[in-house]
């Protein structure tokens, strides 16, 4: 940290604290106390109010405030509420610097802010997403990848697909070009260049596995926007269900991203979905149970029958 940055950080800490020791001051900057001495003075000399009791410490002036930063109680929370999703969803490394990031937005905030600020955060509450059965390396990859985007560098690694490809296989080797990352309905989800598609696609992370950044460098095409990149539709079959009114509500609450229209009446619940391969829809269809039934096409309402079948004969 140079001067200039821990002279701004020394006021900034001054800001949310009433009175800080040099010596705590020298720790928090990994630096000397007599740096810290130094550093005070220059800040005196540039005009801070700073005031100095021995045995106690440094303080500032009451009502001085760092110019010109402030926010208003709606924007601290705000700020502080994404710091909080920041922490919960990224890497160990943003994970620190949302951390440093609190500390500052919080220093900055006078009295009567921070105090409102705190009884309103009091009343919010962002839940961190429920642990896997299964340990997840998805911040691991997410670290890794968002540390290749930076560099420019492609990626390998092996894929696990949720459903086998033609050949049977459900694990390949990928080589790619990370594009972007997208956090959809709670899964971090990398768009990029496959070299064996020779075209976009798209990746769970934590489906990845021995994921390697590569000394092979990209570049993202001009034309390339991740802000405004709609990706192909290509889900083709159309299947059509009907729920159990006793069951409607359920339904609708469980967003199920395949959906496409659902529509109430008297028989109950009907509802439009498109995918790729109707095997996509299998375990959802098969955990409503008796609740639903397959209305079209025809060769679903076999595949359910038959995977029936094989449940009852388990039992």
């Amino acid at each position: 940290m140079n001067k200039t940055d821990r002279l701004l950080a020394i006021v900034l800490e001054l800001q949310g604290r009433r009175v800080v020791r040099a010596e705590d001051l020298a720790a928090r900057f990994e630096t000397s106390v007599r740096t810290i001495y130094r550093d005070i003075q220059a800040l005196s000399e540039a005009g801070v109010p700073i005031t100095g009791t021995t045995g106690r410490g440094y303080s500032l002036m009451e009502g001085y405030f760092l110019p010109p930063i402030s926010f208003t109680i709606e924007e601290a929370v705000s700020l502080l509420i994404g710091v909080d999703f920041i922490e919960q969803r990224f890497d160990d490394d943003y994970r620190d610097r949302a951390n440093a990031a609190r500390r500052k937005i919080e220093a900055i905030l006078s009295d009567s802010v921070r105090s409102e600020t705190s009884r309103i955060r009091k009343s919010l509450r962002l839940l961190a997403p429920r642990k896997q059965a299964a340990p997840s390396n998805e911040k691991e990859n997410l670290d890794k990848i968002r540390r290749a985007l930076l560099n420019g560098r492609k990626i390998r690694f092996y894929y696990s697909k949720g459903i086998s490809d033609s050949s049977g296989s459900r694990h390949n080797e990928r080589t790619a070009a990370p594009y972007g990352l997208v956090l959809v309905e709670g899964a971090w989800m990398l768009v990029a260049r496959c070299d064996l598609r020779q075209d976009i696609r798209h990746f769970r992370l934590s489906r990845m596995t021995e994921l390697i950044e590569l000394d092979e460098r990209f570049e993202l095409p001009g034309h390339f926007d991740l802000r405004q990149y709609i990706p192909l539709d290509d889900r083709h079959l159309r299947v059509c269900l009907r729920f159990n009114h006793d069951i409607a509500d359920k339904v609708k609450e469980s967003n199920f991203h395949y959906i496409e229209d659902m529509k109430e009446h008297q028989d109950g619940l009907d509802v439009v979905l498109r995918v790729r391969q109707l095997d996509e829809l299998l375990q959802w269809v098969l955990g409503w149970g008796a609740g639903v039934i397959v209305m079209e096409p025809e060769s679903f309402r076999n595949r359910i029958r038959e995977e029936a079948q094989n449940i009852l004969k388990r039992y």
